[in-house]
């Protein structure tokens, strides 16, 4: 799950045990998904270990019986008649809970914890794909035995037990089994794989205490446990939909750098993560091997996400009856949703036609690329690109950051970043520039473009373009979209064939 395109471990010259030959497939989902990270890598420890189980009997029991274990090192969720019973092989909805510390008692209240993120996983041998559809934590929904409420508080007033009730009562889905994940144990996992190169869309800082402490500033680098937990968590100043596309990207790029034969390797220390981080109601031989069946099933097959559609008001997500029926269907059916990933409202003041179409630019950017050659960046060292035009009603983020960028090899790069901000909450594009030639996130198009003197390259999230690179001697450039992907194709080839050298 956390490597880009890769032929293959055996390909890689890696030494490969006979147990892990399945692995290259299990874990390496296409460009397209986009589920959050923490639940899934942590998780990725179990699966780990049950496709590698299914190659020799031997090894099968002893490694089912080592994710047994893992699994009542803590009190078995008790869920009682809530979860639905299949027959091997049938699919099944596995609800993915993540929290700010683990349920007191492991079944009854919160005792004071919230569930950051719900998130529900369809296995269905019968379709070609796997679906993810996310619940906004301030959806609007009635909690059984506590009135109108958002979603994330069943988790306060009843833990796991009353989040899947709640749910249950949403969607009308039966749900197979409850997976609880607290967020440290996503610290733990992200510094497991040796932190993760990714992209900050915009400076985000806060040290007040009505909000999380924060200290991050823009640009493609490299971030470790404290630094991507604060990153995939930060809401202050957006919004859930926003939040959730922010855990999503931060996912597709670690996914594309982290070696199978690294997660191999370092599966013990996964499975102690899986183990002291999650709580669940699978504690049983028999019912880890109708998973792995079913994990086997998914082997090799896309994952879609069915975006939530609701409206957001000024204290919850709203969403009617027959939008949660037609977001269920699409559930069902693994219907990945077209188009960005949401759309917000116009900023107090700013413009209500933000995405009508674009403007020149050709002075502010200008002033942006000199401003970048006084800090260090020029021809003798990054040559300095800048946009001419941008989308109408936006306007730069501050001055442009200059930096250095240390490579997994240790070699130091040095970089810039201008950050462009739209007419609406959270929603930020840019323009980066690296000496680094061939960084993580560039690898894997999936089209190329010939245009006048410069070939781009386009890396595409389902129908959307999420970023516009090209090449030159000296570096590598690239236009990122917005977290919500909200910028157009054309659009994105505009601004990117608009650059100018200073």
């Amino acid at each position: 799950m956390i490597v880009g395109r890769c032929a293959g471990v055996r390909a890689a010259g890696v030494p490969v045990d006979p147990r892990a030959l399945m692995l290259t497939r299990v874990y390496l989902p296409p460009p397209t998904a986009r589920p959050r990270l923490w639940p899934r890598t942590l998780a990725a420890a179990a699966a780990i270990v049950f496709a590698s189980a299914a190659a020799t009997a031997v090894a099968a029991f002893r490694e089912l019986d080592r994710v047994v274990s893992a699994l009542q090192e803590h009190p078995r969720l008790k869920l009682g008649t809530e979860l639905a019973r299949t027959d091997p092989g049938a699919p099944q909805t596995i609800m993915i809970l993540g929290s700010d510390r683990r349920p007191k008692g492991a079944a009854e209240g919160g005792g004071g914890a919230r569930s950051d993120t719900i998130m529900l996983a369809r296995l269905d041998p019968s379709k070609q794909a796997i679906a993810l559809m996310s619940l906004p934590r301030d959806l609007k929904v009635r909690i059984p035995g506590h009135g109108i409420a958002k979603i994330n508080a069943a988790y306060e007033y009843g833990g796991p037990k009353l989040t899947l009730e709640t749910v249950k009562q949403l969607t009308g889905l039966p749900i197979n089994h409850v997976i609880n994940i607290d967020f440290r144990g996503f610290w733990a996992a992200v510094n497991a794989v040796g932190c993760v190169y990714a992209e900050v869309d915009r400076r985000y800082y806060n040290t007040s205490a009505a909000y999380s402490y924060i200290n991050l500033q823009p640009g493609y680098q490299r971030m470790c446990g404290r630094e991507a937990l604060q990153f995939v968590r930060f809401r202050h100043e957006d919004n859930d939909l926003v939040r959730s596309a922010r855990q999503q990207e931060f996912l597709r790029q670690a996914k594309q750098q982290i070696a199978v034969s690294k997660l191999i390797n370092d599966r013990d220390r996964l499975v102690q993560i899986f183990a002291r981080y999650t709580t669940s109601d699978i504690d049983s031989r028999a019912e880890v091997l109708r998973l792995l069946k079913l994990v086997l099933f998914s082997i090799g097959r896309p994952i879609r996400e069915i975006h939530f559609e609701g409206k957001i008001g000024p204290s919850f997500v709203e969403a009617s009856d027959a939008q949660v029926q037609s977001l269920v269907q699409k559930f069902l059916g693994v219907e990945e949703t077209p188009g960005p990933r949401g759309t917000l409202r116009p900023r107090k003041g700013g413009a209500a036609n933000a995405d009508a179409g674009l403007e020149r630019a050709d002075l502010p950017g200008k002033e942006q690329a000199i401003m970048a050659v006084r800090m260090g960046a020029g021809r003798n060292t990054l040559p300095v690109y800048y946009p001419t035009v941008r989308t109408k009603g936006a306007m730069f983020a501050g001055p442009p950051r200059v930096y250095r960028l240390r490579d997994p090899a240790g070699r130091v790069h040095l970089a810039y970043r201008m950050v462009i901000k739209r007419g609406l909450v959270g929603e930020y594009y840019g323009l980066q520039g690296l000496t680094w030639k061939n960084p993580p996130i560039l690898s894997g198009p999936h089209v190329t473009r010939r245009i006048g003197r410069r070939t781009f390259a386009l890396y595409y999230d389902g129908d959307r373009v999420r970023l516009v690179a090209w090449r030159t001697p000296r570096a590598v450039y690239w236009i990122s979209n917005t977290l919500l992907l909200t910028l157009s194709e054309r659009q994105m080839l505009a601004i990117a064939r608009s650059t100018r050298l200073l």
